[in-house]
């Protein structure tokens, strides 16, 4: 599988492993200043280094599924058994069946085995085995996915403890920071890429993928098809997302991965329940100056029932400031489904205080 194409025909994506080792290297910091006249480089850089610290927890995830092969023999009267024997025609051979496999990525988050990935590397699997550094290969078993946000937790079977990765703070990211991403885009293996966090909380919807709930981090280290599931690296060597996206076509080169405090959150909720709670109040919405404007209304849903209308401008939720579409989303899953969240509300000249109560959003799966 590949990752999701944005802008171009969806297909699905797996990645596998990256592996590097390191000795001394540069800092961050020095890497990018020119060296003294006589200086002495170390052998290797600080991108080696964070490599070599996530390495031996990153995993290939092998995939296998049954599957019917496609018919195109006759129907109705004709493909009833009863009635070929009737009239003496020969029987049809019942359709076959073929395996299809696919190949991934992840990378374990937990030392009792637990691992994350995209949900589209794993979805619909019959089996999955995990590949290891160090060549051992080991039954996995799908906890959960949650397709609307592409992230799975697959649990490794057999004794511990696992080598695990360091979770970074998506949040304390900034456009600019260093992005490492590990993989093995079209079946290469131990391929690292590096370049800088070019943007973030890129909407998924505005790339044209309206079947998700993800605000992107955006980055020009090569994303390749294959990297899905993969760990996005800070300089540090601590995941900070999970290569899921990659731009075809003009404007190639465009790599996005999933926040890990998402990620996080997601992945708990997998392992407690074997599902993602999504809450929403049914608003469809755009940037406005001072707050985030309210485009539709869905009938019957939360915000119709505490009178929100189209053309209000929400201008704070739980009296924080609202600057995007992606922050009153927060506010939401931050409040749960259930429970109220107080949202200050522009209405022409008139400040409003609106109380809106979450619903769950329908099942992915």
């Amino acid at each position: 599988m590949r990752p999701h194409r944005v802008l171009s025909a969806g297909s699905a994506g797996l990645a596998a492993a990256a592996f590097l080792t390191a000795g001394p290297f540069l800092s961050p910091a020095s890497s990018g200043a020119a060296p003294a006249a006589g200086a002495v480089l170390g052998r290797q850089s600080f991108v080696a280094e964070a490599v070599r610290r996530a390495a031996p927890a990153v995993v290939t995830i092998d995939t296998e599924r049954t599957v019917a092969a496609s018919g195109g023999g006759p129907s109705g009267l004709l493909s009833d058994p009863f009635f070929r024997q009737f009239f003496g025609l020969p029987q049809l051979r019942q359709p076959s069946q073929r395996t299809e496999r696919g190949q991934g990525s992840g990378f374990l988050y937990q030392s009792n085995g637990l691992i994350l990935t995209n949900a589209h590397v794993v979805e619909r699997s019959d089996r999955v085995t995990v590949g290891l550094q160090n060549g051992r290969r080991v039954p996995g078993t799908v906890v959960g996915l949650d397709s609307l946000t592409d992230l799975a937790v697959v649990r490794l079977e057999g004794g511990g403890p696992w080598p695990v990765t360091t979770l970074g703070n998506s949040d304390a990211l900034q456009v600019g920071d260093w992005a490492i991403a590990v993989g093995n885009p079209f079946g290469l293996d131990q391929t690292v890429t590096l370049g800088i966090v070019s943007s973030l909380n890129r909407n998924a919807s505005k790339l044209g993928i309206t079947d998700k709930r993800l605000d992107l981090i955006q980055t020009d280290a090569a994303i390749n098809p294959g990297n899905s599931g993969g760990p996005l690296l800070n300089a540090a060597g601590e995941v900070v997302g999970i290569n899921t996206l990659v731009r075809s076509g003009p404007g190639a080169g465009l790599g996005f991965a999933i926040p890990i405090n998402r990620a996080r959150t997601i992945a708990g909720q997998l392992v407690s329940t074997g599902r993602a709670s999504h809450p929403f109040i049914g608003v469809a919405l755009d940037q406005a100056s001072n707050g985030v404007r309210v485009m539709a209304v869905q009938p019957g849903g939360p915000a119709a029932a505490a009178g929100l209308k189209v053309g209000d401008v929400i201008e704070a939720a739980a009296r924080r400031p609202l600057q995007s579409p992606a922050q009153l989303v927060a506010a939401v899953e931050a409040t749960g489904v259930g429970r109220t969240l107080e949202l200050s509300v522009r209405r022409g000249s008139a400040l409003l205080v609106v109380p809106v109560v979450p619903q769950e959003m329908a099942r992915s799966r």
